[in-house]
């Protein structure tokens, strides 16, 4: 004997309701087919659903037993459709983001927080890579969108990449430096001191190898690598070592006293950051939600960098004859 699930459904608003016009209201049926489901169960079954003559209407102890599993089938019903609209909306779901790692730990991790304040209901994912890395799990659908700089490298058909933020280095140390503090740099200020190494992979590592050919330099002497950008902070803060930071990364520990910009000019990487996304992905309210944030976030993150670099009195040093050079060709 099969019985049908709807059946138990329309069973329990009977009973819910106690009475097959008001069940019917509920489930947005015509009474004659609650009527006629009701009719249909208890020959099927052989036995009587409800005891005749009581207002509002008394299941049996077998109705009651049936009406008990028609009521958990409605509520899942209703949980879906909850479901449904949750995601529709974008108020529920998930969002998986890749990216950088000294990037995504100190500039988008705050945005993820400061997104979820407001959305409570979206679960968001975060992992690490560069820019090989991420493109194979954009492929793969490990990840909805990525965090990533990228220079005039061509990008795939398939793949969508939004700017959001000009690539900008500073020279980093820690705070009370002897560097910070002086008024022009000679090379010798630069490879005196020892260097942290940048991420394997990473976009810094050509950067520190420009800023050496600038210099006419093999090479600096490296003392730390492969530290987690918190290691890396530390590791400033409690040594006299230099490296080479992005400035909005820099920006994001201003409050905390523990490293400073030395304000040298230095060459700058011709790339920019931005999200990248497959241009046909599944459909993800809450992932176009969470972007719609990040720009909102990264906008205001562009207006402090450039507010604050326009307070840096920027020193001259090695890297001036070079800069002049490239203007006087322009």
């Amino acid at each position: 004997m099969k019985i049908v699930e709807a059946h138990l459904v329309q069973l329990a608003a009977v009973i819910e309701t106690g009475g097959v016009t008001e069940a019917a209201a509920m489930l947005g049926m015509t009474q004659s087919a609650v009527s006629r489901t009701l009719s249909i169960l208890e020959k099927r079954i052989g036995e009587p659903l409800f005891v005749s003559g009581r207002r509002p209407m008394q299941p049996t102890p077998l109705g009651e037993q049936l009406g008990q599993q028609g009521k958990a089938i409605l509520a899942s019903s209703r949980k879906a459709m909850e479901i449904i609209r949750s995601f529709k909306s974008g108020s529920s779901g998930r969002v998986r983001i890749g990216g950088v790692p000294f990037f995504m730990d100190a500039v988008v991790s705050p945005m993820i927080a400061s997104f979820q304040r407001g959305e409570p209901g979206i679960m968001v994912y975060q992992s690490y890579g560069n820019y090989p890395d991420l493109v194979a799990e954009l492929d793969s659908g490990q990840i909805d969108l990525a965090v990533t700089p990228t220079g005039s490298v061509d990008m795939r058909a398939d793949l969508h990449f939004e700017p959001i933020l000009t690539a900008r280095n500073v020279l980093t140390c820690g705070a009370g430096h002897p560097l910070v503090r002086k008024r022009t740099l000679a090379t010798e200020d630069i490879v005196n001191y020892p260097w942290i190494a940048p991420l394997p992979g990473s976009p810094l590592v050509l950067d520190l190898h420009n800023i050496l050919l600038t210099l006419g330099l093999a090479e600096v002497s490296l003392r730390y690598a492969g530290g987690s950008l918190l290691s890396v902070v530390n590791y400033l803060a409690g040594t006299d070592a230099l490296a080479i930071l992005p400035h909005s990364v820099v920006h994001a520990f201003r409050g905390e006293n523990k490293i400073s910009i030395i304000p040298l000019d230095i060459p700058q990487p011709e790339r920019v950051l931005g999200v990248m996304t497959r241009k046909k992905p599944y459909s993800n309210p809450a992932g176009r939600k969470f972007l719609g944030h990040m720009r909102r976030e990264f906008a205001e993150l562009r207006r402090a960098v450039e507010k604050h670099e326009k307070t840096i009195q920027w020193v001259q040093g090695p890297f001036m004859g070079e800069r002049e050079r490239i203007h006087s060709a322009e």
